[in-house]
């Protein structure tokens, strides 16, 4: 192909630990830094991610591009890809769940081109400890196997999930369901007990028989507020996701109703636990619940 560079969009906090863990085996790695901020400027600058003007220019420079954005844009950004006319393997590989029917819509954007799709799921935190972050992949065996082998012996382990496009987007969403839905739930269950003045009594009981969980660590819930921006549209990727595959949306859809509560709290990182689970309930007159002030503040 004659080019040997790997491009990534958009490295936010785990994309740029995924350019990282690429760069740390010894690959090129070229970004866009245009409209992007200064703390994400800083961020390339110290991974070593090479700029490019554009992204006709990365498209031209690149044979492999990584997208690693959120769910909501991940159509958008494979269509711009496509109209800047990337020629190589372009790898879906969002830490946010994107499901099989938005995988097949990113695919045929490339259709008649010379592109071929890798779908790409990445389960875990960001990639700076051996063995915690999965990215599955699946897709044509000789695509799969090039980005496999860029982070073979990496933070960010690769797994080769055998079949087309469409297998890694079914399992994130059925993962994410699980774990991603469980901070909703904890949060309703916490405006419950505050909303009847009992949310010391439940955050002590949770920690007692279940410390492990979001109910448990009620503190943790926090996080969630500043990510609920991303969450509400992943938790509708879910919900389709289960429509296609016969099974009921409810708990997904609920659960992007609770994220939506907090969408104006996008990458607060002063909002705590309290304050997000105060937003779910009905509250008091006074504005302070004997729950609510036992909570851990971030």
């Amino acid at each position: 192909m004659g080019r040997r560079d790997v491009g990534i969009l958009h490295p936010g906090s785990m994309g740029a630990q995924v350019a990282a863990q690429a760069v740390a085996a010894g690959a090129t790695l070229r970004w866009l830094p245009q409209g992007r901020s200064a703390a994400t400027r800083e961020r390339a600058g110290d991974i070593g991610l090479r700029p490019a003007a554009d992204l006709r220019e990365l498209a031209g420079a690149c044979e492999i591009l990584l997208s690693v954005c959120p769910a909501a844009a991940a159509l958008d950004v494979a269509a711009q890809v496509a109209d800047a006319g990337f020629r190589g393997v372009y790898v879906d590989a969002d830490a946010d769940a994107v499901g099989p029917e938005r995988m097949a819509e990113i695919t045929d954007v490339f259709e008649g081109g010379a592109v071929t799709v890798v779908d790409g799921g990445i389960a875990g935190p960001p990639p700076r400890e051996p063995a915690r972050t999965r990215c599955y992949l699946s897709g044509d065996d000789t695509a799969v196997a090039r980005v496999r082998d860029l982070f073979e012996g990496t933070a960010r382990t690769p797994f080769v999930l055998p079949g087309p496009v469409g297998r890694a987007s079914a399992l994130k969403p059925a993962f994410a369901a699980y774990n991603k839905i469980s901070y909703a739930l904890a949060a309703r269950a916490c405006a419950l007990a505050d909303g009847h003045g009992v949310l010391d009594d439940l955050v002590d009981l949770a920690g007692h028989l279940l410390p492990d969980t979001p109910l448990g660590t009620p503190e943790h819930l926090a996080t969630a507020g500043a990510r609920a921006w991303r969450r509400e549209p992943e938790m509708r990727e879910i919900a389709g996701a289960c429509r296609a595959a016969g099974v009921s949306a409810a708990f997904a859809e609920a659960a992007a109703a609770t994220f939506g509560r907090w969408e104006a709290h996008k990458d607060d990182q002063a909002v705590t636990a309290g304050e997000l689970i105060a937003e779910l309930g009905r509250g008091t007159p006074s504005g302070t619940s004997p729950g609510r002030k036992g909570l851990p503040s971030r």
